[in-house]
């Protein structure tokens, strides 16, 4: 038997609306050496895998001596902002030296705001918003065209000064914001259908609009393919279960900058939001996306760090080089790195075709800065990861963040690209 790579599991909740749980990626959707997509019904050609991209971001800049690694090549050393890359270390690319050309071209207002608009669109910040699209959305724009969601903006952090900018990485064009989806409920009504009360008091499951579907799938599945279907199921219940455990108001109530309530439910928030995105990647609702971990500007708190008093911006500008202030930033930053990090793994662990779903995806961690107190858009140090990138390394580079993305859309996602800031490919990384 062959399925439709983009198959659903389908139910009618209350009042008519559709339920809709996209099927993990199963071994009858693959031809015999596990490299292609099963052909769809009435037709005889195989298709490739899909490739996926992500563009992650976190706010502010780095402490260098704690991220970037001495050594270059393989053999370098995991710095203590690095060390949770440790279990997809050979994944990882590290690139430190990148230029945000874009950022220092008649940029207006603070740093930041040239910065992220520059990092993400390779156009100039005018005063209210970057005035072209993003790269996440120049790519929905082709390799996502054909599924459910162009692409997916997705949040954490809801801090904010509350200025456009501070708020969005992705833009549709001049001024047009993309803005990440920041609450979980709202992220998981929108891949699975539409929530109600009842799923809403746990009194029902989504999986129980979908059982009659799945009671008539697994018949003629493959043992494999049972077991993939049953671990999906349940990974999706858990996911229910999770997002059903946050306050019903959860988002709702914060007065920024100043409120920090709910704060310490952030890396719990990554979390379901990380595993929301692995499930549109795996059910293929969409192929690309954007994740804002923290905002431009970031006035994050992290008490669950024990740094409750002061904002991550504070943090990054008041006597900044000092050692105490660094070590403060290096565990801050450590933070970032350790929910990419989860992320990673857990598209490592979705299997797909003769590897996993992290095999067929690009992945890119950005910042705005480099070191925060001066607002260094030069040497920028990133992380690359996914198939086709050469993983285990540190590179030191002298390209723009624009060369990045071309030589990724080219010759890892097979699509060309325009973007403003791009020049020529970096054969080092693929």
């Amino acid at each position: 038997m062959t399925l439709n790579r983009r198959g659903f599991l389908r139910g009618v909740g209350l009042g008519g609306t559709l339920v809709r749980v996209g099927l993990p990626p199963l071994a009858a959707m693959f031809n015999t050496n596990g490299t292609a997509y099963a052909a769809p019904a009435g037709s005889t050609a195989a298709g490739p895998i899909d490739k996926r991209f992500v563009i992650w971001f976190n706010g502010n800049g780095i402490p260098e001596r704690y991220w970037i690694p001495a050594e270059t090549g393989p053999n370098y050393e995991l710095t203590p902002c690095l060390a949770p890359l440790q279990p997809v270390r050979d994944y990882v690319h590290v690139v430190s030296g990148i230029d945000n050309v874009a950022a220092r071209r008649n940029g207006q207002g603070n740093g930041h705001f040239s910065a992220l608009c520059g990092l993400t669109t390779g156009t100039p910040f005018n005063g209210r918003g970057a005035t072209g699209p993003s790269i996440d959305h120049l790519l929905g724009k082709s390799i996502g065209a054909k599924s459910r969601f162009h692409s997916l903006q997705i949040g954490v952090a809801q801090e904010s000064h509350g200025e456009m900018v501070h708020r969005n990485m992705s833009w549709a064009g001049y001024e047009r914001a993309l803005p990440p989806e920041m609450i979980p409920q709202n992220l998981f009504a929108r891949l699975f259908g539409v929530k109600n009360q009842e799923w809403l008091g746990r009194k029902k499951s989504i999986l129980d609009l979908v059982m009659s579907d799945v009671k008539e799938l697994t018949p003629s599945l493959g043992q494999e393919d049972r077991q993939r279907l049953d671990e999906h199921l349940t990974s999706v219940q858990d996911l229910e279960r999770a997002v059903a455990s946050l306050p019903p108001d959860y988002g709702k109530n914060i007065k920024e900058p100043e409120d920090v309530s709910d704060l310490t439910d952030y890396p719990r928030i990554a979390k379901i939001q990380s595993d929301l995105l692995v499930h549109a990647f795996a059910s293929r609702q969409t192929r690309v996306a954007s994740y804002m971990l923290t905002k431009c500007q970031s006035l994050t708190r992290f008490p669950w760090l024990g740094l409750a008093g002061n904002r991550h911006h504070d943090y990054t500008h008041n006597n900044a080089g000092s050692p105490e202030q660094q070590r403060i930033m290096r565990d801050i930053c450590r933070w970032h790195v350790e929910e990419f990090s989860y992320l990673l793994q857990r598209l490592k662990s979705i299997p797909e075709g003769s590897g996993n779903l992290l095999d067929n995806t690009a992945c890119v961690f950005v910042h705005e800065h480099a070191e925060a107190n001066p607002h260094k858009c030069n040497g920028l140090a990133i992380l690359l990861a996914g198939g086709g990138i050469k993983g285990g390394l540190h590179t030191k580079s002298h390209h723009g963040i624009g060369d990045v993305y071309l030589t990724i859309a080219e010759e890892l996602l097979r699509t060309p690209l325009k973007f403003p800031t791009a020049e020529e490919k970096l054969s080092a990384i693929v």
